[in-house]
């Protein structure tokens, strides 16, 4: 609940602003999303992948939802398929932060110097927007997603890059890289087991290199680790993306498109009183 209330863009769910009371139960009203899980929306795709031009926009929007949430000091570490949410237009919204983490954050801008040489340049370079967050530690999680030095050492919000790589990996080869039969294996193989492409499903060679950058063991030396979200936006598998107006693009056409839910006709009507108590508790049959 800490959390909840400061989330402020479309990009994640927001306006928890009931927490209705039964007898028995307290809920959270949040905003709709028909579209339902991306799990779902990927598991009804051929081969349960998306093609790379999807997998592009999603993976983007998750990348302004990251930073966006790095800014506040808040540290995501449950990102998954299952956690994102479809809109009625397409777009994602990100949800379930019970695993989430308020740590320190200390936003800035950092102005670039022009560039040094006889012919100068009437452009001046853009200021960078940096958002570092002290670091911290946890074991928590699914283990697919699971960092290999989260077991090991201290932590910050490079653990939502590697997440991001496993993500966006998952949506590409429709698997996570480091799967094993039980969880055990799991863990060993995201400590030893060398990242590898198959080679029956065709992805661009900036798609790897942005995988590998992502997926480095080491936090220090994984992509996102030194300028945040900036260095992910800059990377050549995101070219074409129009960051400030994301929010205004069409969702890149699927196979398999979204099934919205609709309403339930046969839904009652639930009434609260304003201080969020259920007026009538035994007609409520949600329980």
């Amino acid at each position: 609940m800490e959390i909840y209330p400061r989330k402020q863009i479309p990009i994640i769910r927001t306006d928890v602003s009931l927490s209705p009371q039964t007898p028995t139960h307290i809920c959270l009203i949040t905003d709709f999303c028909s579209g339902g899980e991306l799990f779902a929306l990927l598991d009804r795709q051929p081969m349960k992948l998306f093609k790379e031009e999807s997998a592009r926009f999603y993976a983007a929007e998750v990348v302004i939802g990251l930073e966006y949430l790095h800014c506040l000091g808040i540290i995501y570490r449950d990102l998954k398929p299952e956690n994102i949410l479809l809109q009625k237009d397409g777009h994602i919204v990100l949800s379930d932060f019970d695993l989430s983490f308020m740590t320190s954050c200390k936003p800035r801008i950092i102005k670039h110097p022009p560039p040094n040489n006889r012919r100068r340049s009437r452009v001046s370079p853009s200021p960078t927007f940096l958002a570092a967050n002290s670091d911290v530690k946890f074991i928590c999680g699914k283990a697919r997603v699971h960092c290999s030095k989260l077991l090991q050492s201290c932590h910050n919000d490079a653990i939502d890059w590697w997440a991001l790589g496993i993500f966006l990996y998952e949506m590409l080869y429709g698997r996570t890289p480091f799967r094993g039969k039980n969880r055990q294996k799991t863990f060993a193989n995201i400590l030893h087991k060398d990242l590898t492409f198959p080679s029956s499903i065709p992805v661009s060679l900036a798609g790897r290199q942005l995988l590998n950058l992502l997926l480095n063991r080491d936090p220090v030396d994984r992509l996102g680790s030194n300028s945040g979200a900036n260095e992910i936006k800059q990377h050549p598998f995101f070219r074409g993306i129009n960051w400030p107006l994301i929010r205004t693009m069409s969702p890149p056409p699927l196979d398999a498109p979204p099934e919205l839910i609709e309403k339930d006709l046969k839904a009652k009507d639930v009434k609260w009183e304003d201080d969020g108590v259920l007026v009538n508790p035994v007609d409520l049959d949600l329980f």
